[in-house]
Parts: C-alpha cells; sequence; structure tokens
C-alpha cells in the first residue's frame, strides 16, 4: 500500500497509509474504534475502493472489475467478524463451492481437498451439518476452511473472534496461530493482544486513519514509541 487515501463522506478513513506485507509475514493491526483497521483490511481486496494511493499484489495493482477482480478475490481469502456462510449449504458444499466454480476443480478433487482442510481446521465431523448447527467457533474454523480452499496468496481476517463467545475464541486464534507458523502471509485484525504477542512477525498500530507506529510484537508490547500507543496500551493491557 503506497499512499493510500479513503473517505467516507467527509471522514477521512484512511490518511496516506503505507504498508508492505512480505510473503509469509503476519501482520497483526491493532488500535482503537474507528481508527481505520478494517477499511484497510477491506481495501486489499477492493470490498473497499480507494481515494488516492496505490494498492499492489505480487506487484500487480488491484484492478478495478470485471473478470480480473474475481481473479485477485481468488488470491486474497477473507474471514469477517460474521461468518458469512451460506446457510442453506452444507459445511462441505461451502467448501467446495469456490474451487469448483471459480477455480473449475472437480467435485471430486474439490470434495477430497475440502475434506482435508475441515480436518486441518478441527471440524472434520461437521462436514454434513448446515451452518446453523454448529457454533460460532465451528462456522468461522469452516469460514477460514473456505478461505483456504482457494489457496490464497494472502489470507486477510477482519476481528475474526469478535463475534464469539470468550471459550470459541481460542479455538479459532489456535487455527490461525497454525497457519502462520506453517507461513502463509496474513494481515491480521484483532483485539486479541496475546495471539499478536505470540504469532505476529509486526504489530501494526492505528490511530485517526493512521499507522503511527509498528514495530516486532515484543518491542511494541514493552517499549511503544508513541504517547498515543502508549495510552491505548495501558488502557487494554490493564483489564
Amino acid at each position: 500500500m503506497e499512499a493510500v487515501d479513503k473517505h467516507f463522506g467527509h471522514l477521512h478513513v484512511l490518511r496516506q497509509v503505507n504498508l508492505t506485507v512480505h510473503r509469509g509475514e503476519v501482520v497483526v493491526v491493532i488500535g482503537p474504534s474507528g481508527s481505520g483497521k478494517s477499511t484497510l483490511c477491506r481495501t486489499v481486496n477492493r470490498l473497499e475502493t480507494i481515494d488516492g494511493g496505490t494498492i499492489t499484489l505480487d506487484g500487480r495493482a488491484l484492478p478495478v472489475e470485471g473478470r480480473q477482480l474475481a481473479k485477485l478475490r481468488s488470491e486474497v481469502g477473507m474471514v469477517f467478524q460474521s461468518f458469512n456462510l451460506f446457510a442453506h449449504k452444507t459445511v462441505l458444499q461451502n467448501v467446495t463451492l469456490g474451487p469448483v466454480k471459480v477455480r473449475g476443480r472437480s467435485r471430486e478433487d474439490a470434495e477430497r481437498q475440502a475434506r482435508e482442510l475441515l480436518d486441518r481446521v478441527g471440524v472434520a465431523n461437521q462436514a454434513d451439518k448446515y451452518p446453523a448447527q454448529l457454533s460460532g467457533g465451528q462456522q468461522q474454523r469452516v469460514a477460514i476452511a473456505r478461505a483456504l480452499a482457494m489457496e490464497p496468496k494472502v489470507m486477510l481476517f477482519d476481528e475474526p473472534t469478535s463475534a464469539l463467545d470468550p471459550e470459541m475464541i481460542n479455538e479459532v486464534l489456535e487455527v490461525m496461530t497454525g497457519l502462520a507458523q506453517e507461513g502463509m502471509t496474513m494481515i491480521v485484525v484483532t483485539h486479541e493482544m496475546g495471539f499478536a504477542r505470540r504469532a505476529a512477525h509486526r504489530v501494526v498500530f492505528m490511530d485517526g486513519g493512521r499507522i503511527v507506529e509498528e514495530a516486532a510484537p515484543e518491542e511494541f508490547f514493552s517499549n511503544p514509541r508513541t504517547d498515543r500507543a502508549r495510552d491505548f496500551l495501558s488502557k487494554i493491557l490493564t483489564h
């Protein structure tokens, strides 16, 4: 991302944002509500358009629309706070839909891969159920498997645990930590500081639409350089 600007009406939500994420790197984006974290995440696969600056993936500018945009979206997996699963399709159908329809894979091939992924995220025994029959934590793990089924170059997580009950949060974070250890390129917007400490290569702190500070987790949490980051951490780490 280079000099990325974004407005919603009069609200300036991203202000000259510069950010580079390297292959295999896990970048965790934190900051107060309204600081632009989710918008930053959503611009990377053009769920939000930008008003200025450039975003490139693998050296290519993000396409604006049409086939090229669909291809980009298949290369950028996204997991939201609401699980966005298709309610009328089984877990297995949810995970195979993209590979069959977008990637043109055979149903047998897609199902074999889907079962492997469901096993990897710990919900293999839920394959024939519908989303409503699953807990929130299980649904979110299915959503991760569905994104992985497209074999993305990068995974975006936009507050993936914020809609979950506390006891379900860890089961999702464990899956994400596993992905990080396997070398998946990830941008994660989250309030889970434990995950940031454990899995991030870099923590990016946003406030008022800007990146205020970025550092390795141990450095950021033990010795933040800016008053704004110190103030934010003092509020959240005392609870």
